[in-house]
Protein backbone atom coordinates (compact mmCIF):
# COMPACT_ATOMS: atom_id res chain seq x y z
CA UNK A 1 0.00 0.00 0.00
CA UNK A 2 1.29 3.40 -0.68
CA UNK A 3 1.32 6.84 1.40
CA UNK A 4 -1.96 8.52 1.37
CA UNK A 5 -1.16 11.67 -0.40
CA UNK A 6 -2.84 14.96 1.54
CA UNK A 7 -1.48 17.07 -1.75
CA UNK A 8 -0.53 20.31 -2.23
CA UNK A 9 -2.46 22.39 0.11
CA UNK A 10 -4.17 25.90 -1.90
CA UNK A 11 -2.90 28.68 0.14
CA UNK A 12 0.54 27.41 1.29
CA UNK A 13 3.17 25.41 -1.28
CA UNK A 14 3.49 22.55 0.98
CA UNK A 15 3.61 18.87 0.25
CA UNK A 16 2.09 16.70 2.71
CA UNK A 17 2.09 13.14 3.06
CA UNK A 18 0.78 9.83 5.37
CA UNK A 19 2.55 6.38 5.46
CA UNK A 20 -0.07 4.22 5.03
CA UNK A 21 0.10 0.20 5.75
CA UNK A 22 1.89 -1.37 8.64
CA UNK A 23 4.11 0.69 11.17
CA UNK A 24 6.42 -0.56 14.11
CA UNK A 25 4.34 -1.04 17.21
CA UNK A 26 2.46 2.24 18.76
CA UNK A 27 3.88 4.68 15.80
CA UNK A 28 2.25 7.07 13.24
CA UNK A 29 4.25 8.91 10.35
CA UNK A 30 3.59 11.29 8.29
CA UNK A 31 6.01 13.95 5.71
CA UNK A 32 5.95 17.05 4.78
CA UNK A 33 8.38 19.42 2.17
CA UNK A 34 8.44 22.98 1.78
CA UNK A 35 8.49 23.21 -1.85
CA UNK A 36 7.60 27.06 -2.32
CA UNK A 37 10.49 28.01 0.24
CA UNK A 38 8.35 30.09 2.52
CA UNK A 39 9.88 28.34 5.49
CA UNK A 40 9.12 26.59 8.44
CA UNK A 41 7.90 28.33 11.61
CA UNK A 42 5.90 25.71 14.52
CA UNK A 43 5.23 26.87 18.09
CA UNK A 44 4.53 23.48 19.40
CA UNK A 45 2.82 22.10 23.16
CA UNK A 46 2.93 19.38 24.73
CA UNK A 47 1.06 16.48 22.77
CA UNK A 48 -0.20 12.90 24.65
CA UNK A 49 2.97 11.26 22.59
CA UNK A 50 6.27 11.39 22.02
CA UNK A 51 7.36 13.05 18.40
CA UNK A 52 10.65 12.56 16.80
CA UNK A 53 11.43 15.30 14.08
CA UNK A 54 13.60 13.81 11.22
CA UNK A 55 15.42 16.43 8.94
CA UNK A 56 16.64 15.06 5.21
CA UNK A 57 20.49 15.24 4.77
CA UNK A 58 21.88 18.58 5.72
CA UNK A 59 18.51 20.84 6.44
CA UNK A 60 19.14 22.13 9.86
CA UNK A 61 16.21 23.06 12.17
CA UNK A 62 16.35 25.93 14.44
CA UNK A 63 15.01 24.97 17.72
CA UNK A 64 14.22 27.59 21.13
CA UNK A 65 13.33 25.05 23.90
CA UNK A 66 13.74 24.83 27.73
CA UNK A 67 17.26 24.10 27.44
CA UNK A 68 17.96 27.24 24.68
CA UNK A 69 18.74 27.50 20.92
CA UNK A 70 20.11 25.05 19.22
CA UNK A 71 20.68 23.74 15.51
CA UNK A 72 19.57 20.30 15.32
CA UNK A 73 19.37 17.70 12.20
CA UNK A 74 16.46 16.45 13.94
CA UNK A 75 14.75 15.34 17.60
CA UNK A 76 13.09 13.66 19.77
CA UNK A 77 10.55 15.35 22.46
CA UNK A 78 8.66 13.59 25.17
CA UNK A 79 5.83 14.03 27.31
CA UNK A 80 6.82 16.19 29.14
CA UNK A 81 8.28 19.08 26.72
CA UNK A 82 7.35 22.69 27.55
CA UNK A 83 6.15 25.09 24.70
CA UNK A 84 8.84 25.45 22.23
CA UNK A 85 9.70 27.05 18.42
CA UNK A 86 11.00 25.11 15.64
CA UNK A 87 12.18 26.89 12.22
CA UNK A 88 13.76 26.34 9.11
CA UNK A 89 14.73 28.15 5.78
CA UNK A 90 13.11 25.27 3.60
CA UNK A 91 12.11 22.12 5.65
CA UNK A 92 11.78 18.62 4.58
CA UNK A 93 10.54 16.19 7.39
CA UNK A 94 9.41 12.59 8.64
CA UNK A 95 7.56 13.37 11.98
CA UNK A 96 6.53 10.33 13.95
CA UNK A 97 4.37 10.27 17.09
CA UNK A 98 4.74 7.17 19.36
CA UNK A 99 2.85 6.26 22.24
CA UNK A 100 5.16 6.71 25.17
CA UNK A 101 4.70 3.00 26.13
CA UNK A 102 6.25 1.87 23.61
CA UNK A 103 8.67 4.73 23.57
CA UNK A 104 11.66 2.58 25.63
CA UNK A 105 11.97 -0.06 23.42
CA UNK A 106 12.08 2.20 19.86
CA UNK A 107 14.22 4.87 21.24
CA UNK A 108 16.66 2.74 23.79
CA UNK A 109 15.89 5.56 26.31
CA UNK A 110 13.22 5.70 29.25
CA UNK A 111 10.75 8.21 28.64
CA UNK A 112 11.61 10.41 31.95
CA UNK A 113 15.03 10.67 30.10
CA UNK A 114 13.70 13.22 28.01
CA UNK A 115 13.22 15.98 29.93
CA UNK A 116 11.78 19.52 29.21
CA UNK A 117 13.46 19.94 25.97
CA UNK A 118 14.31 17.88 22.78
CA UNK A 119 17.04 15.63 22.59
CA UNK A 120 19.33 15.95 19.23
CA UNK A 121 18.79 12.32 17.18
CA UNK A 122 22.66 11.81 16.92
CA UNK A 123 22.53 12.15 21.07
CA UNK A 124 20.04 9.08 20.93
CA UNK A 125 21.21 6.99 17.83
CA UNK A 126 24.67 8.12 17.14
CA UNK A 127 26.00 7.76 13.98
CA UNK A 128 23.13 5.89 13.05
CA UNK A 129 21.01 9.11 12.81
CA UNK A 130 22.99 10.81 10.21
CA UNK A 131 22.22 7.97 7.51
CA UNK A 132 18.68 8.21 8.78
CA UNK A 133 18.89 11.84 7.58
CA UNK A 134 20.61 11.15 4.60
CA UNK A 135 19.02 7.79 2.96
CA UNK A 136 15.57 9.96 2.51
CA UNK A 137 17.25 13.34 0.61
CA UNK A 138 18.31 10.74 -1.92
CA UNK A 139 14.83 9.43 -2.91
CA UNK A 140 12.32 10.91 -5.03
CA UNK A 141 8.70 9.39 -3.55
CA UNK A 142 7.60 9.45 -0.09
CA UNK A 143 6.95 5.85 -0.32
CA UNK A 144 10.40 5.07 -0.18
CA UNK A 145 10.83 8.00 2.64
CA UNK A 146 8.60 6.12 4.79
CA UNK A 147 9.98 2.35 3.85
CA UNK A 148 13.37 3.53 4.94
CA UNK A 149 11.73 5.05 8.37
CA UNK A 150 10.03 1.95 8.96
CA UNK A 151 12.79 0.05 8.37
CA UNK A 152 15.17 1.62 10.88
CA UNK A 153 12.36 1.62 13.35
CA UNK A 154 12.06 -1.73 13.20
CA UNK A 155 15.55 -2.91 13.43
CA UNK A 156 15.79 -0.31 16.84
CA UNK A 157 12.51 -1.80 18.05
CA UNK A 158 13.65 -3.79 21.63
CA UNK A 159 10.12 -4.77 22.84
CA UNK A 160 11.61 -6.84 25.77
CA UNK A 161 11.08 -3.68 27.92
CA UNK A 162 7.46 -2.64 28.40
CA UNK A 163 5.24 -0.95 31.34
CA UNK A 164 3.88 -2.89 33.76
CA UNK A 165 0.16 -4.41 32.93
CA UNK A 166 -1.27 -1.66 35.38
CA UNK A 167 0.27 0.82 33.54
CA UNK A 168 -1.00 0.17 30.69
CA UNK A 169 -4.10 0.09 31.76
CA UNK A 170 -3.68 3.47 33.20
CA UNK A 171 -2.71 4.92 30.58
CA UNK A 172 -5.13 3.67 27.89
CA UNK A 173 -8.17 4.40 30.23
CA UNK A 174 -6.27 8.05 31.02
CA UNK A 175 -6.75 8.35 26.92
CA UNK A 176 -10.27 6.91 26.33
CA UNK A 177 -11.50 9.55 29.30
CA UNK A 178 -9.82 12.18 27.32
CA UNK A 179 -8.35 12.95 30.89
CA UNK A 180 -11.18 13.12 32.75
CA UNK A 181 -10.18 10.13 34.91
CA UNK A 182 -10.24 10.74 38.59
CA UNK A 183 -6.35 9.67 39.88
CA UNK A 184 -7.32 8.04 42.97
CA UNK A 185 -10.42 6.02 41.42
CA UNK A 186 -8.17 4.66 38.73
CA UNK A 187 -5.56 3.60 41.39
CA UNK A 188 -8.24 2.49 43.45
CA UNK A 189 -9.67 -0.15 40.07
CA UNK A 190 -5.91 -1.02 39.64
CA UNK A 191 -5.32 -2.51 43.04
CA UNK A 192 -2.23 -0.36 43.41
CA UNK A 193 -1.72 2.22 46.17
CA UNK A 194 -1.88 6.36 44.89
CA UNK A 195 2.07 6.03 46.03
CA UNK A 196 2.98 3.38 43.89
CA UNK A 197 0.99 3.89 40.93
CA UNK A 198 2.57 7.52 41.20
CA UNK A 199 5.99 6.39 41.46
CA UNK A 200 5.47 3.96 38.68
CA UNK A 201 3.60 5.59 36.62
CA UNK A 202 6.62 8.47 36.23
CA UNK A 203 9.24 6.43 35.71
CA UNK A 204 7.46 4.20 32.85
CA UNK A 205 5.38 6.54 31.14
CA UNK A 206 7.48 9.64 31.55
CA UNK A 207 4.87 12.21 33.79
CA UNK A 208 2.79 11.64 37.04
CA UNK A 209 -0.98 9.83 36.11
CA UNK A 210 -2.11 13.38 37.42
CA UNK A 211 0.07 15.07 34.92
CA UNK A 212 -0.54 12.99 32.01
CA UNK A 213 -4.83 13.27 32.35
CA UNK A 214 -3.98 16.98 32.30
CA UNK A 215 -2.01 16.63 28.96
CA UNK A 216 -4.35 14.63 27.74
CA UNK A 217 -7.37 16.81 28.50
CA UNK A 218 -5.25 19.69 27.10
CA UNK A 219 -4.77 18.15 23.72
CA UNK A 220 -8.86 17.57 23.16
CA UNK A 221 -9.22 21.33 24.50
CA UNK A 222 -6.83 22.41 21.79
CA UNK A 223 -8.51 20.35 19.28
CA UNK A 224 -12.02 22.48 20.05
CA UNK A 225 -10.18 25.67 19.83
CA UNK A 226 -8.66 25.14 16.49
CA UNK A 227 -11.99 23.82 15.42
CA UNK A 228 -13.18 27.36 16.37
CA UNK A 229 -15.39 26.70 19.49
CA UNK A 230 -15.51 29.01 22.21
CA UNK A 231 -13.34 28.89 25.21
CA UNK A 232 -16.15 28.33 27.57
CA UNK A 233 -17.81 25.84 25.56
CA UNK A 234 -14.40 23.62 25.36
CA UNK A 235 -14.04 24.05 28.70
CA UNK A 236 -17.11 22.52 29.55
CA UNK A 237 -16.87 19.70 26.99
CA UNK A 238 -13.54 18.74 28.06
CA UNK A 239 -14.83 18.82 31.88
CA UNK A 240 -12.90 21.95 33.30
CA UNK A 241 -13.89 23.65 36.36
CA UNK A 242 -14.49 26.92 34.34
CA UNK A 243 -13.24 28.66 31.71
CA UNK A 244 -10.34 30.19 34.03
CA UNK A 245 -9.18 26.56 34.82
CA UNK A 246 -8.93 25.65 30.83
CA UNK A 247 -6.99 28.88 30.72
CA UNK A 248 -4.53 27.73 33.31
CA UNK A 249 -3.65 24.61 31.85
CA UNK A 250 -3.52 26.43 28.61
CA UNK A 251 -1.12 28.69 29.63
CA UNK A 252 0.99 25.80 31.49
CA UNK A 253 1.46 23.90 28.40
CA UNK A 254 1.69 26.49 25.90
CA UNK A 255 2.85 29.39 27.64
CA UNK A 256 -0.37 31.68 26.12
CA UNK A 257 -3.84 32.01 26.43
CA UNK A 258 -7.00 30.59 24.15
CA UNK A 259 -7.16 33.04 22.11
CA UNK A 260 -3.60 33.63 21.37
CA UNK A 261 -3.29 29.84 21.25
CA UNK A 262 -5.54 30.09 18.36
CA UNK A 263 -3.73 32.72 16.55
CA UNK A 264 -0.59 31.78 16.72
CA UNK A 265 -1.00 27.72 16.10
CA UNK A 266 -3.52 28.31 13.27
CA UNK A 267 -1.34 30.07 10.43
CA UNK A 268 0.12 28.68 7.54
CA UNK A 269 2.01 26.01 8.05
CA UNK A 270 1.09 24.72 11.87
CA UNK A 271 -2.35 24.98 9.92
CA UNK A 272 -1.61 22.39 7.34
CA UNK A 273 0.32 20.60 9.58
CA UNK A 274 -2.14 19.99 12.49
CA UNK A 275 -5.00 19.08 9.36
CA UNK A 276 -2.31 16.66 8.12
CA UNK A 277 -2.25 14.26 11.43
CA UNK A 278 -6.09 15.20 11.89
CA UNK A 279 -6.60 13.61 8.54
CA UNK A 280 -4.29 11.00 8.30
CA UNK A 281 -6.22 9.57 11.89
CA UNK A 282 -9.64 9.47 10.45
CA UNK A 283 -8.17 6.34 8.79
CA UNK A 284 -6.76 4.75 12.08
CA UNK A 285 -8.23 3.22 14.89
CA UNK A 286 -7.58 6.00 17.19
CA UNK A 287 -4.98 8.20 18.65
CA UNK A 288 -1.53 7.19 19.41
CA UNK A 289 -1.77 5.01 22.55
Amino acid sequence: MGAVDFGREPDVAWDFAGAAGPAPRGAAIIGYRDVGGTGLDLRVAGAAAITAVIGFGDRELIVDDAVGRRSLGGFVAGLPIEAMRVRSERAECIEVRLSPIQAYSLLGVSPTDLGRGVVALEDLWGLRARRLREQPASTRTWDERFALTKSFLAQCDRPMRTPDPEVLDGWHRILSSRGQVKIGELAESLGWSHKRLWARFESQIGLTPKRAAMLVRFRHAVDGLLAGRPAADVAIACGYTDQAHLCRDVSMFADHTPGALTAHYLPDIARHRYRAWGRFFQDRTGPVG
